[in-house]
C-alpha cells in the first residue's frame, strides 16, 4: 500500500520564494514537485542563494521544466560548478504532469513556481501551483481587501 501523502507541505527551510505570484496570479491549485539538480546547486540552495521572482514552469515532451530560476554558482566550487540559469527538471507522478498539461493546453493557466524549500528529509522540492493570470481590477480588488483586512484587525486591537 502507497504511502498517505500529508494534507500539507513539510517546509523545513524555505530557499526562495515568489512572493509576487499571489498578487499576479489566482492559485487553483498547488503541487509538490522534487527538483532534478546537479552537484553544487544543493550546497548553493543550502546557502540560501536562489531567486525564482521571474521564473515559470513549462510541460514539455512529457516532462516538467522549471525555466528562468536562478541558482547562483557555488562559491567554493571548483570549474565544474554548475550553470545558473539552466532549466531543471521537476519531478512528478505521471497523472500529475498529465493534468498539468492538460489544464496549461486547454484552460490557459500558467504553471507558476511559488517556493523551493527542503523538506524533513533534506530534498530540495518545489511549491508548483497552476494559476490563472489575474486582470488590474483584481488586482485593485486583492489591495482593498488587505486594506480592509489591517484595518479590521487596527480596530478589534483598539477597542479591546
Amino acid at each position: 500500500m502507497a504511502k498517505p501523502k500529508p494534507p500539507t507541505f513539510d517546509k523545513q527551510k524555505i530557499v526562495a520564494e515568489n512572493r509576487r505570484a499571489r498578487f499576479d496570479y489566482a492559485i487553483e491549485d498547488t503541487f509538490e514537485a522534487g527538483l532534478a539538480l546537479q552537484g553544487t546547486e544543493v550546497k548553493a540552495l543550502r546557502a540560501g542563494e536562489a531567486s525564482i521572482a521571474e521564473s515559470y514552469a513549462e510541460v514539455k515532451d512529457g516532462e516538467v521544466w522549471l525555466v528562468n530560476s536562478n541558482i547562483p554558482e557555488y562559491s567554493h566550487g571548483n570549474r565544474q560548478n554548475h550553470e545558473p540559469r539552466r532549466p531543471r527538471k521537476l519531478l512528478l507522478h505521471g497523472r500529475e504532469i498529465n493534468r498539468l498539461f492538460g489544464a496549461v493546453e486547454r484552460k490557459g493557466m500558467t504553471l507558476v513556481p511559488l517556493s523551493i524549500y527542503f523538506n524533513r528529509t533534506g530534498r530540495a522540492k518545489v511549491e508548483l501551483a497552476l494559476a490563472k493570470g489575474k486582470q488590474a481590477h483584481d488586482k485593485r480588488q486583492t489591495i482593498k481587501e488587505r486594506d480592509w483586512k489591517r484595518d479590521k484587525a487596527r480596530l478589534l486591537r483598539e477597542r479591546g
